[in-house]
Formats: structure tokens, sequence, C-alpha cells
């Protein structure tokens, strides 16, 4: 078995998170815990059926995270999305399901109903807003509350289901053009700041190109959808306009977290400061939708394109210096993840260059000399053990680029990278 370092780290994370009676009343006394897959038992979940399926850990860990998961009512419809209540409990079952076959059918089949019908529910929302002429919120189209992240576990669930195609439908119709206060607009842009609410830091609003928040999120499910046999419409055409959107704004090797009202106006892109890569924002989650949407098209030199500008990022100093933690969501380990994914689907000689990134990312993670014990406790101490942004997601996203292999449960396809 591979002994990569970094392994010691997220095993030692692992087994600190085993029991969740151990786990600080701090975090588990929000109410949204038990349903959360961003702070709760569900992302923690994650992490121990992925080491039971890859037999590095034992099923009953995960087996004590998932009925914590599940020992409350879940939330279903408008309060529901991927990362809270019935599709973040569908996606973690899901994964159990592929480490323990023929395990939790039925409640997976009644989920899958559940989230069938609040999909098609929500998308007839959007697609009357769309009539009326208003501009989305993000929470509408989004990965993180939107229709992109349900769109991902109907697509994993059920891809010959009407709920997925009247979601690719409805991103079809988000990428039109519209007209708004007598400008052009792309047809995600929103009224709000990035975090979903007025902001008078965006007078007139602003689109967002993040894969958590923004057009990446639709733009990867698209491409997921195309390369899974499953199209639509117009869905070629959808995919298209938001890569010219996003060749359009990129500089070099990274692309501006959003664009404003202010920036449509400037003949010149602005020139962009060092930032980190992160899924969340950042070149890692927008060259990952890329080169999924290359791979859907059949465009070589598009993949191409995408592979070197992730690579590049990805081996930048500038842009790792402005990286500052180990988490899935916007750290070391979630690019390590990224990296690893996007080397198995890159030409040889961009695969040779974002496999030694995330070499490199991993000995960032965990130095050399490093006592895994005292950085795992430390990292629980400051981070918390959520997936998104704390230990449970660093040592799950360690795991396959550490291994070398691809992730057995594909628990990533949350983060709409596979």
């Amino acid at each position: 078995m591979n002994t990569h370092p970094a392994l010691q780290l997220s095993d030692r994370i692992a087994e600190l998170l085993a029991d969740p009676n151990t786990v600080p009343a701090a975090w588990t006394s929000h109410p949204q815990w038990r349903q959360s897959l961003a702070h709760g038992a569900p992302g923690i979940a994650l992490l121990h059926i992925e080491r039971a399926a890859t037999g590095r850990g034992l099923w009953e860990h995960a087996r004590v995270w998932l009925a914590v998961a599940a020992s409350a009512p879940v939330t279903r419809g408008q309060d529901s999305y991927l990362y809270y209540g019935a599709p973040a409990l569908t996606h973690a079952l899901a994964c159990a399901a592929l480490a323990r076959p023929g395990s939790y059918q039925r409640a997976l089949a009644h989920l899958d109903q559940v989230v069938a019908a609040d999909a098609e529910r929500r998308c007839d929302q959007a697609l009357a807003r769309i009539e009326r002429g208003d501009l989305p919120a993000l929470a509408e189209f989004d990965t993180i509350r939107g229709l992109a992240g349900i769109g991902a576990v109907l697509l994993r669930r059920t891809p010959n289901s009407q709920a997925i195609r009247t979601i690719l439908a409805y991103l079809v119709r988000l990428t039109e053009n519209v007209k708004y206060d007598r400008k052009a607009l792309p047809g995600w842009w929103t009224l709000s700041g990035p975090s979903g609410r007025a902001d008078e830091r965006f007078p007139g609003g602003h689109a967002n190109n993040g894969l958590a928040h923004g057009v990446a999120g639709p733009l990867a499910l698209l491409a997921l959808a195309l390369r899974h046999g499953v199209e639509v419409d117009g869905q070629r055409t959808a995919i298209g306009t938001i890569l010219v959107w996003l060749d359009r704004w990129r500089d070099h090797h990274a692309w501006p977290y959003w664009v404003t009202r202010a920036d449509l106006t400037s003949p010149d892109h602005r020139l962009l400061p060092p930032q980190r890569p992160s899924w969340c924002y950042g070149t890692a989650g927008l060259a990952r939708s890329q080169q999924l949407a290359a791979l859907a098209l059949g465009d070589q030199r598009l993949r191409h394109e995408a592979e070197g500008v992730l690579a590049t990022a990805l081996l930048d100093p500038p842009a790792l210096a402005a990286t500052t933690d180990l988490s899935a969501c916007h750290g070391y380990a979630g690019l390590a993840h990224i990296a690893h994914r996007a080397a198995a689907d890159a030409a040889p000689r961009n695969a040779a260059r974002l496999r030694s990134a995330a070499a490199l990312l991993l000995d960032t993670t965990h130095p050399p000399h490093t006592d895994p014990d005292e950085q795992a406790r430390h990292l629980l101490a400051c981070a918390g053990p959520a997936f998104l942004e704390g230990a449970a997601g660093t040592a799950l996203a360690l795991l396959a680029p550490a291994t070398g292999a691809a992730p057995a449960t594909r628990w990533d396809a949350c983060l709409l990278t596979a």
C-alpha cells in the first residue's frame, strides 16, 4: 500500500473523527449539524465511507456517522440543496451504496423521488422568473445551494430521469443574454453581491465566475451530463456561451472571481493580483470545468489550454503563496485532488505537469518531519471537523492524490469536478 507521508495526516484525522461522541459540542450543537454536507455529519461520513471502500478504514465508522445524519427528519423543499437536507443525504448514501453494494436502497429510492420533485418545482420557479424578465439569485443556479448542485445528485442517481433533463434545459435558458436597465447582460447576472445579499460594493450587481457560487457550476454540470450521454436541445451552445465568457475575462492563468458593471464598461481587462487558485473561486475550479467541457465537446485545443492553465497556476509561487490553508474548498489538499483528477484526463505532457503539481501540493500539505498527530489535532482545533473547510475534507481530498487512485465512491461528485 502506498505510504506517502500525507496519508499519515489523513489517517490520523480519520482516527480522531471516528466516534461522533468525541466531536466537541461546540460543533454538534449547531441546528444544521446533522444534515449539512459542508459542516456536519454527512460530510464526515464521506471520509469514512471512502476509507472503508478503499480498505483504509472500518465500515462501522461510516455507519455510525450515517446514522447521525439520518437520525432526524430530513429537510426537503426550498430549504434543501446539495449541501443540506435531502440532496446532501442522498449523495452520502449513494457513496455508501458503492462502498457496500445493495445497502440503503429503500432510503435512496425514496430520496430520489424527493430530490426529483423538489428539482422540478425549483425549475418551474426559475423558468417563471426568466419569463418575468427578472435576474436570478446565485442560490437559484449555483453548486452549493442551486440547481447545478442538485443536478449533480440527479445525474449520478437518475441520469435517465426527466428531472435532470429539466435542470439542463433550465441551464440552457440561463445562458441566454437578458436586457436589464437598458444593458445586455449574461443570464446569470445577479443584483446581489457574492454573498448572495445586497452589497453596496457591487452597485448594479455582478456576474460570478466561481465553481461554488458562479457560472462554472452550470458549465461543469452541462459538460458532465454531455459526457454521460445526457443531452437536451441547446446544451452544446450553452456550454460554448459560457466558454466564450470565460475566455473574455481570463488574464493569463487566472480569472477574476467576479465581473462587475464597472468591468463591463471598461475597455481593458483589469490586472489581477496574485490570488489563490482554489476550487470554490479561482483557476483550479474554473480550469477543471473547462477541461470537462473540452472533453465533452471533443475540443482538443481547449483541452490542452485548460490543462496548461491549471498546471501553470498550481506551479506558480505567488498563487500558491496566496493559499493559506489545507482545506478541500480553497486549500492545498483540495488543489492536490483537482490536479490528480485533471491529470487522469489530460494529454501526456500536461498530465506530467499536473502530477508534478499534485506532488508539490502534497508535500506542502504535510511537510517533511511534521508530526501527523500534532498537525491533525491543530487542524481540528483551528478549522473544525467539517468537510468543505475543515479537517474531514482535508483528509478526504488527500486520499486520491496520495495513493494515485481514483476515488472509489465518487465522493467528489459534490464538487462537480468528476
